[in-house]
């Protein structure tokens, strides 16, 4: 189908395209899943956060984030601790920077979409 879809691995929107005619991602659609992307990477950048803060406690277990892709568009992510006691700062600060970048490229789908959507609307009127 024709959708913008959020790669947890790579952490990215992809575009997917479908030959289907009848298929129309709506605006609201494209807004509401950048913004799971925006809110998906914020929690990332939390958790990389948590665990670099805490690298000096003992015991400690990491925090992970697991993003699941919606059926209707976009990801919802839950947290977990890590089955492994430890720090793990490399992980962590590349966590730090795919998220800041997942985040920024959402937000810029944000804004085009709605950029788009003022655009329709001021043709129509």
């Amino acid at each position: 189908m024709n959708a913008m879809r959020y790669s947890p691995r790579a952490g990215f929107i992809a575009f997917v395209f479908e030959t289907k005619r009848d298929y129309c991602v709506d605006m609201a659609s494209v807004s509401s899943i950048s913004l799971s992307g925006m809110n998906a990477a914020q929690s990332r950048l939390d958790s990389a956060a948590h665990n670099v803060a805490n690298t000096e406690t003992t015991p400690f277990r990491r925090q992970e984030v697991i993003q699941t892709e919606q059926k209707e568009g976009g990801v919802s992510t839950v947290l977990s601790k890590s089955s492994t006691e430890g720090p793990a700062l490399e992980t962590d600060m590349v966590a730090q920077l795919q998220a800041k970048n997942a985040f920024l490229v959402n937000l810029q789908v944000f804004k085009t979409s709605n950029q788009m959507a003022g655009a329709l609307l001021d043709q129509k009127a």
